[in-house]
């Protein structure tokens, strides 16, 4: 089979797709009728569906939160997991980020690397097989989920009723081969001892605001103080703190109250140190600073738990594993008001060996006395599948047929489809060299890299599942 020539037979329809399905404004948005996570994952999800359905496969819709297009028949069952939900664009992108543009051989737009361009990428490499004549020695089934970056209802609803597949891959992550993947958690931090009487502060935190996602680095945040007597002087100590650290950040005075807002770097929740979280710096400047009783509390418990936080040594849960490496900790989403206190969003992220139900319960005694509480706990464990497994070597043997790299199979602390299957893998689609610009402005993706994915999914999925 010469997969090349293939996929270069379908280049300009893949790309063609591929635009269209990167124009659908796929952030998770609020439940509606029939639209469990908005209506924009769901249009993202019957885009894909309809694309197999013309082809004239069969296909299938679960409750609006999952799908899958069929290929092949027979009793065995293997799964090609990918979804179409978005994280949300951020700032500070050159172009409409739900307006695909192609610029230096580059597709732009939110998702093309994570995860539309690569499930469009596997949904082709299905389909050239299944035009080109090949027959499939079992049933393959793209799956297509809608809250990958969330809370995975798809997965969990799709689950619920249909078939579970023998073995499998999803093209949401790297090559050659991630074999293994940390355990993810979320769970919130609450100030759950506020002093409801009034103290006479001269500067009272009002608001903060930072972090969308428990799963990405905030790039901004913002606080509101109300601001007595030294307006001027908190000026010049906030300039000063700019200058000193590098940070960008910025104020403004309206009616006695000082907003301060200061930008950092996204990155994605598994690699914190990538990015630059800009709701802990500008924590790191409230505690310079003397303010009210509660505010007090919650950038005093910042200080000892929160910032600088990466590995969860402040949580008292650093731990390391050989092959998946240590505990990562993103604490995606820092709020306050003078209503309800503080809430730090953290998305903890484990290797094995880590007790986390023991840690967690550890954690929750130790913040018990700086008046706070844990709540919303989700834990999906760590996933292994063994690196001899023939799926891994199959698949590894796939990608160095097209490729200079020799690289083995590896884990990350990132989560994907894979770990909802017991044989189950992440293969793709980013190369040795790609840049990572997942849950990134311009996030972009090289069509060369484009096809050559495909390619290698169509040589993985001939040799996992066609009839020699």
């Amino acid at each position: 089979m010469e997969a090349q020539q293939l996929v270069s037979k379908y280049k300009d329809d893949l790309i063609n797709d591929l635009m269209g399905l990167l124009a659908i404004d796929s952030v998770k948005g609020e439940p509606v009728k029939d639209a469990p996570v908005g209506e924009g994952p769901k249009k993202a999800l019957e885009f894909m569906i309809d694309l197999g359905a013309k082809a004239g496969l069969p296909t299938k819709t679960v409750d609006n939160l999952a799908g899958h297009i069929e290929f092949g028949g027979g009793e065995g069952l293997f799964g090609v997991l990918g979804h179409v939900d978005v994280v949300p664009p951020g700032k500070g992108w050159t172009s409409d980020p739900f307006e695909p543009v192609i610029r230096n051989n580059e597709i732009i737009a939110r998702g093309v690397q994570d995860d539309k361009g690569p499930t469009m990428a596997a949904y082709y490499a299905l389909k050239i097989l299944h035009n080109e004549g090949y027959k499939f020695n079992q049933r393959v089934r793209l799956i297509i989920g809608t809250d990958e970056e969330s809370d995975w209802q798809c997965t969990d609803a799709y689950f619920k009723s249909e078939e579970m597949p023998d073995a499998g891959f999803s093209p949401d992550a790297e090559f050659p081969v991630i074999h293994g993947e940390k355990g993810i958690t979320s769970f919130n931090i609450v100030q759950s001892n506020l002093d409801d009487e009034y103290t006479d502060s001269d500067i009272e935190l009002k608001a903060f605001i930072s972090g969308e996602r428990y799963n990405m680095v905030p790039e901004s945040a913002e606080a509101k103080l109300k601001v007595l007597t030294q307006m001027s002087s908190i000026i010049q100590a906030y300039e000063g703190f700019i200058r000193k650290t590098g940070n960008e950040g910025s104020y403004e005075i309206d009616g006695g109250f000082l907003k301060l807002e200061l930008s950092g770097k996204s990155a994605h929740g598994s690699t914190p140190e990538e990015g630059v979280n800009a709701g802990t710096e500008l924590l790191k400047f409230l505690s310079e600073i003397e303010l009210d009783a509660n505010g007090s509390q919650f950038v005093k418990f910042a200080q000892e738990y929160i910032i600088g936080n990466l590995t969860g040594g402040q949580f008292n849960m650093a731990h390391h594993h050989e092959e998946m490496g240590n505990v990562s900790v993103n604490t995606g989403m820092i709020n306050y008001t003078e209503v309800d206190g503080g809430i730090f969003g953290v998305n903890l992220r484990y290797p094995a060996g880590l007790d986390f139900d023991a840690g967690i319960k550890n954690l929750e005694a130790m913040i018990k006395e700086s008046g706070f509480a844990i709540e919303d706990v989700s834990d999906q464990k760590p996933h292994y599948v063994d690196k001899n497994d023939p799926l891994v070597l199959t698949l590894l043997e796939s990608y160095r047929k097209h490729t200079d790299d020799d690289r083995e199979a590896f884990t990350i602390g990132g989560g994907t489809y894979a770990r909802t299957l017991e044989t189950g893998v992440a293969f793709g689609a980013m190369f040795k060299n790609t840049v990572d610009t997942m849950h990134q402005k311009d996030e972009r993706m090289n069509i060369d890299e484009l096809m050559l994915a495909t390619v290698i999914y169509l040589e993985a999925l001939y040799n996992t599942c066609v009839e020699k």
